[in-house]
């Protein structure tokens, strides 16, 4: 018999594994953050955004990477690091405690090209904030970034959790649909009808609320003493939106 392909892979995937069956997967293993800590400090790192510039010295010069091939210098920018920094530390984690663990962004511009400018995390607003991100085992996160069904589902359980949704105007159109929408939609997780918490919620401890208030006094400090480049008037803004005394 000689073999084919299907044109589509999630297609010859769908034919193996149902949605509810990949549903299940993350309901078991995702890893979220605790609603209290959401309210503790919504945002971590208000100074970085995706694509945003790097400075060191204390954001008094620019960090540069040169590349040995060409020689070429270009000024280094922002990932996912903060992002990933951010979920690590409001889960009560250490980078060393997660290997194999992706930082999933619930809220984004959805192009599963990649082709499109992921709007809402160059915004500062939403870039490292927790509710905004979800821990997955990293083969799980290829789901979130190729099946709308999937990640419409963690938007749905992510507000129903934080009682939160993104108001980016690159967003603002997508509804949060109703949880239990779909079959699929994982059954321990909160939706109109029940409360709750979904499994793998790390519960707020006081090793977290000390990382968190090491967190806003770095920020306040850096607002009077950080060099010249630390962006001020982003910090005060993402301050002023989430309401972060400051």
């Amino acid at each position: 018999m000689t073999a084919s392909i299907t044109k589509d892979g999630l297609d010859a995937l769908r034919a193996e594994l149902s949605l509810s069956e990949i549903m299940r997967l993350i309901e078991r293993t995702a890893r979220w953050v605790d609603p209290e800590t959401f309210r503790l400090l919504p945002v971590w790192y208000p100074e970085y955004r995706r694509r945003g510039l790097f400075y060191k010295s204390d954001w008094s010069e620019p960090q540069l990477n040169r590349n040995r091939e060409t020689g070429v210098t270009i000024h280094k920018f922002e990932g996912n690091r903060y992002a990933n920094r951010a979920l690590t530390h409001a889960l009560g984690l250490r980078s060393d405690d997660r290997p194999n663990w992706s930082c999933c962004h619930i809220w984004g511009v959805d192009d599963v090209t990649y082709a499109s400018t992921n709007l809402v995390v160059q915004d500062a607003r939403y870039y490292s904030c927790v509710a905004n991100m979800v821990l997955l085992p990293t083969p799980l996160k290829a789901f979130t970034d190729v099946m709308p069904a999937v990640k419409a589902m963690l938007r749905a359980c992510a507000f129903h959790t934080y009682a939160w949704r993104c108001e980016h105007d690159a967003v603002s159109s997508i509804e949060v649909l109703a949880a239990g929408h779909d079959n699929a939609y994982p059954t321990s997780w909160p939706n109109d009808h029940r409360g709750g918490l979904p499994l793998g919620t790390m519960e707020l401890t006081p090793a977290i609320r000390r990382d968190a208030s090491r967190r806003l006094d770095r920020i306040r400090r850096d607002l009077l003493e950080a060099g010249e480049y630390y962006p001020r008037e982003q910090v005060r803004a993402v301050a002023e939106y989430w309401k972060i005394a400051i």
